[in-house]
């Protein structure tokens, strides 16, 4: 049985779940947060570091602003992605007006953009609205 990394969003911490529990109700050993929810989460930069370094389940971030259009129009596709998509991907927001200097380390030109790490490294990346369909066909 191979354990899966992934970094919890609330506290940090770095869990080892079992592959045959992903889909379970996994939480974290030290906070007792939920792993794998079927819902979009808000994160920090530092939590994003942590994650897109060490987590084996794809990491979907949206890196976005409260002033763009295009943002808002996407937010509901892309929770509608994050429960299509539970259990095989984590999708979280990192607001890059608060956090302008995370947009400068992942060198976003321009907001929405869709930014998949996994096992340490960028897998894909898609600047513009989506919709729920396409937001899942980038991940798979």
């Amino acid at each position: 049985m191979s354990a899966k990394k992934l970094t919890c969003l609330d506290c940090g911490q770095v869990n080892r779940v079992p592959a045959e529990r992903l889909n379970a109700k996994a939480k974290c050993g030290t906070c007792g947060a939920g792993l794998l929810r079927a819902k979009v989460v808000d994160i920090d930069p530092a939590i994003l570091a942590k994650a897109a370094r060490n987590d084996d389940v794809p990491l979907v971030v949206d890196f976005w602003a409260p002033w763009c259009g295009p943002c808002k129009m996407m937010a509901p596709e892309f929770a509608k992605a994050a429960q299509a998509l539970s259990g095989q991907a984590r999708l979280v927001k990192l607001n890059t007006e608060d956090h302008a200097q995370a947009g400068v380390k992942y060198n976003i030109r321009g907001i929405p953009t869709l930014v998949a790490f996994q096992k340490g490294r960028e897998f894909k990346r898609q600047s513009g609205a989506l919709r729920e369909d396409q937001i899942v066909d980038l991940v798979r």
